[in-house]
């Protein structure tokens, strides 16, 4: 149980959730598309990401001076369950539904 209260303690945090609920409808995302989605900074988004990272929750690839990040596969049922119903489950929700309306006009590429 270590393993999966640790994961319940990194989206426990509410900027963490979100980026999870983006990732899992988007797939792979530009940081600058994320700190637009969530109308943050992009240094705390990458910190945020960066906890993610180190909890293995996220892979992240750089193309040139933009950092992509998207959700690592699923390493057991619950963690694919929790994907399944941060895509299907929350996508209607009126924050993630605001985060992608933001998301969608980023100006950074894709």
């Amino acid at each position: 149980m270590k393993d999966e209260a640790a994961m319940f303690k990194v989206l426990g945090d509410p900027i963490r959730l979100r980026l999870s609920i983006l990732l899992s409808m988007h797939g792979e995302i530009c940081v600058c598309q994320l700190a637009d989605a969530l109308d943050e900074p992009q240094f705390k988004i990458s910190r945020h990401l960066g906890i993610m990272r180190a909890a293995g929750m996220v892979e992240a690839r750089r193309d040139g001076t933009w950092m992509y990040y998207k959700l690592s596969a699923p390493k057991n049922r619950l963690q694919e369950c929790l994907q399944e119903c941060f895509r299907d489950c929350l996508q209607n929700h009126r924050t993630v539904a605001a985060d992608t309306g933001r998301m969608e006009k980023a100006s950074c590429p894709t």
